[in-house]
């Protein structure tokens, strides 16, 4: 039937809502258009934002939802500890909190909102309670229901094992191929035991091993095994080899003997091959790797009249290896780091400098590598440099500024490769892997790739990309094209999630289109009381966290108090104190101080449930959830009925999550 005119206008009088009107062209006061008195046209609604410290992180880890059930604000619904529920939401996105919370040079601690009151929170040192509580009451892994799928890894580092881990909670079977004796890689056989103890990292990687993961050690992939038995043998296969080859110095005379990589001085040390180096060490790096070389050769000292069998370079090539005896006589070895950049610009973190400095370790910046100087015997008696200068922007060599470092022995820790031995068809021309963003082996179905063989980079990055990877492995087993990955790529807070787990979820949608139905069902409001219209939705609420991180100038910093942050003990030995010195540095928080810091969270992005809005609300239209349908993110509401969009609520919200949106 045709409509009129008239009837057209009338129809959209009634449904077209208008602030201006035909003439309102000249903007007049910006608050007299906004405030009727004191009501605008906008409401609060609540808006669950990803904070900056799990956007920061690699991993993705919901820090700011482990912090809250620390802190004792989200609790678990039956009668599980509350630490064993603060400890299976970090392990969600990662498997290794107490090796994290010790290693990790947490990039969440610099993102971290806190900053803009006194200090950052910190992450690391209540990680490492919670994974330290996991180790101490034997927490485990649950894996998924059997879905007859069967993917190999290569590697059994912190990148495979954590997608064996994300694997297997999805019901997929996992071996494990590995071509050393341990488990481990990197984190085993790059990082000294003073850093990651031993009892703590087997604990953490054996609960993913007890989750049902085959595994076969001493088994090199294209040598023992080959790669068309893994493919034809599997449903998918993972590349997660590492890359524990160092890269050698880029300069004449780095031929010499006795310069070696970073990655063999560590990986001969973790071994235990290597008990003692020689008089002088000269590392070159500024990265972690290099502080790591620098701070193992502190301890280990020097042997004066070493015997030629015993001279570092030969035990660390694995020609032979140190008699425990011999080390009875050793001395404090002179170790020297320099570094391309400046100090105060070098990757490696500031405390692990400082750390160094105070072992006795000398730090300098600013010098380049020229040349290796050799002597008659053709090993390498001085390292030859140039100061650099960085006032135009770039690195340039000082005209002479050139000075001959001697030394006996020459550690590179200037980058990384892969070891391709057997699988030389799959290195790139950098001595690594191709991927693309979904780590997929481009041009090869069902193949994929994670951790430092595609990028070189911390241990919680490829602990990320692990999680990624698996996420594309389930995708191609069950025959889907890869999603598009989040703007934010995280583990996100699903508030969904949470009221299905304490049982008040919103009602199942089924629309009902019969005549004079769709009307009354098909347009659901989200403003209601409660669960909103007809119990299908909740109330006013909308995440963002996917696409938004959000900044510390959407919180009310007035809220927090200045609190210095609860400090972990560091047993960091002197100069003198150094030689022989291999207990761990890092002393974990008491279950009281572990508390205390997470209380100093800020919960950016969701309600921590401080009462700011009811107190505050000059309408008494902010009310508490009854009980019965409060959970986490779900703690207030806001009467529509009485609210006149004065927006004070959003203005002492202290973490940002109460935002005004249209009414």
């Amino acid at each position: 039937m045709a409509t009129s005119s008239s009837d057209a206008k009338k129809g959209i009088e009634k449904l077209t809502w208008r602030r201006f009107r035909d003439g309102d062209h000249k903007w007049g006061n910006f608050g007299d258009q906004i405030f009727s008195a004191d009501e605008s046209h906008k409401c609060p609604t609540y808006v669950n934002k990803t904070p900056p410290c799990q956007g920061s992180c690699p991993a993705g880890e919901d820090i700011r939802g482990w912090l809250n059930i620390v802190r004792g604000i989200e609790k678990p619904n039956d009668d599980m500890a509350w630490q064993e529920y603060a400890f299976h939401r970090s392990t969600d996105a990662n498997p290794f909190p107490a090796i994290m919370g010790r290693v990790c040079p947490a990039p969440c601690e610099d993102g971290c909102n806190r900053n803009e009151v006194e200090d950052y929170v910190g992450i690391n040192s209540v990680e490492q309670f919670i994974g330290d509580y996991g180790l101490q009451n034997k927490l485990t892994f649950a894996p998924g229901k059997d879905t007859g799928k069967k993917i190999a890894i290569i590697g059994g580092g912190p990148a495979g094992l954590a997608a064996a881990y994300q694997l297997r909670k999805m019901g997929h079977g996992v071996a494990v191929y590995d071509d050393h004796d341990h488990l481990g890689g990197m984190m085993r056989y790059g990082i000294p035991g003073y850093r990651t103890p031993r009892d703590v990292l087997d604990g953490e990687m054996n609960r993913i091993i007890d989750m049902g993961v085959e595994l076969f050690m001493s088994t090199r992939v294209g040598v023992d095994v080959s790669m068309e038995k893994l493919e034809k043998d599997y449903d998918a296969v993972l590349f997660a080899i590492g890359a524990q080859s160092g890269r050698a110095l880029p300069i004449p005379g780095a031929d010499a003997s006795n310069c070696i990589t970073g990655i063999a001085f560590l990986s001969a040390f973790n071994d235990g091959r290597l008990k003692t180096v020689a008089g002088r060490v000269v590392v070159i790096g500024g990265g972690d790797t290099s502080i790591d070389v620098a701070s193992v050769a502190r301890r280990l000292g020097h042997i004066k009249n070493v015997n030629e069998k015993d001279r570092p370079e030969n035990v660390v090539l694995g020609q032979t290896a140190h008699d425990v005896i011999d080390i009875a006589s050793r001395e404090g070895a002179d170790v020297l780091l320099m570094s391309r950049q400046p100090v105060e610009k070098m990757n490696a973190a500031k405390h692990e400098i400082d750390d160094a400095n105070r072992e006795g370790v000398t730090v300098r910046g600013g010098l380049s590598p020229v040349e290796v100087i050799k002597g008659a015997d053709g090993r390498a008696t001085a390292l030859r440099v140039v100061q650099l200068d960085y006032s135009s922007g770039k690195a340039e060599p000082i005209a002479g500024t050139e000075e001959n470092l001697e030394c006996d022995l020459i550690v590179s820790a200037i980058g990384q490769t892969g070891n391709f031995e057997g699988m030389e068809e799959f290195a790139n021309e950098r001595g690594l892997m191709d991927a693309d963003k979904h780590y997929q082996v481009p041009n090869r179905p069902g193949l994929f790739v994670c951790g430092d063989i595609v990028r070189p980079h911390l241990l919680t990055t490829v602990i990320g990309q692990a999680s990624v990877a698996a996420d594309s492995i389930d995708h191609y087993l069950n025959n889907q094209e890869p999603e598009k990955r989040p703007k934010v790529d995280v583990h996100h807070f699903n508030l969904l999630n949470k009221l299905r787990e304490t049982g008040i979820e919103p009602e199942d949608y089924h629309p009902d289109t019969s005549a004079g139905r769709e009307i009354d069902q098909g347009l659901r409001g989200t403003s209601e009381k409660g669960k909103g219209v007809g119990g299908f939705a909740i109330h006013n609420y909308e995440d963002r966290s996917a696409a938004e991180i959000i900044p510390s100038d959407e919180l009310f910093l007035g809220h927090f108090e200045n609190e210095p942050r609860n400090l972990r003990d560091e047993k960091v030995p002197s100069a003198e104190e150094v030689l022989g010195h291999f207990e761990e540095r890092v002393i974990g928080l008491s279950e009281e101080m572990a508390i205390a810091e997470a209380k100093r969270c800020m919960s950016c992005g969701m309600c921590f449930e401080c009462d700011n809005c009811i107190i505050f609300c000059p309408q008494d239209a902010v009310h508490r959830s009854p009980k019965a349908e409060m959970t986490m993110g779900r703690y207030v509401y806001t009467d529509y009925d009485r609210c006149i969009g004065c927006h004070i609520c959003a203005d002492v919200c202290p973490t940002g999550y109460i935002q005004m949106g249209m009414g």
